[in-house]
């Protein structure tokens, strides 16, 4: 392996808003040599990727990646997409130069990053992460509403199953991340829970269509976050 080898560099661009791009990853973003912006499917544009089109406008020296990772729990399809991707981003690391792999959010939170990263890590490439604003931060600003003060107890979820439930008297405020993927469960679950709370719901949030309400969004999409604030829940 070349002792100049390129590195990988996770960037989050951050829920959807070019202006809530850090200075960090504009700078990087401007510079890079490579850049990798996955897609859900090969006949969608990749969501990240539109978010940066501003600060590549001016460029026409970059190289750009656009590897599929699936919307499917099919482990064995993800697993070789994921491989796929590794190699395409290995080959431009061993040339010399770096890649920025673009992810929605923050590159440390439910990423599709992290199974890009350990691959490359694996093989002995230098790997860099620069944060980015998360989508469920930026939900309680549209909503200007606080997540969490003192000594209170935030719990992010993924996905609603037993541990919820297990967990959910603990929590003073929960978020509770893709909303339609969870269905009435989630709301029954909400509902059983004696205190007092106020529940809002964050569609494409700090995009030009965001939609905030009170309660769940019924016609919620993908990029849908709710949070539900627990009141007086330490008496």
């Amino acid at each position: 392996m070349r002792l100049d080898n390129g590195k990988l560099i996770g960037v989050g661009v951050g829920p959807g808003d070019s202006e809530l791009l850090t200075v960090k990853a504009v700078r990087i973003l401007g510079s890079v040599p490579v850049i990798c912006a996955p897609r859900s499917s090969e006949d969608k544009p990749s969501r990240a990727l539109s978010i940066i089109k501003g600060v590549l406008a001016d460029r026409d020296d970059y190289r750009l990646l656009e590897p599929v990772f699936p919307m499917t729990r099919d482990v064995d399809e993800l697993e070789r997409h994921w491989d796929e991707a590794a190699g395409l981003v290995i080959n431009e690391l061993s040339k010399g130069d770096d890649v920025a792999f673009v992810t929605l959010g923050d590159p440390s939170l439910y990423s599709t990053f992290s199974y890009l990263q350990s691959r490359v890590e694996d093989l002995g490439f230098k790997v860099e992460m620069v944060p980015g604003v998360t989508s469920f931060t930026s939900c309680a600003a549209s909503a200007s509403m606080t997540l969490v003060e003192g000594d209170e107890i935030l719990v992010v979820l993924p996905r609603v199953d037993e541990r919820f439930k297990e967990i959910i008297s603990y929590a003073d405020t929960c978020i509770i991340m893709k909303t339609p993927r969870h269905g009435g469960e989630l709301e029954n679950i909400i509902a059983e829970d004696p205190r007092a709370k106020k529940i809002i719901s964050v569609q494409n949030c700090s995009m030009e269509d965001e939609k905030i309400q009170e309660g769940f969004i019924k016609d919620a999409n993908y990029l849908s976050t709710t949070i539900v604030k627990f009141k007086n829940s330490r008496g």
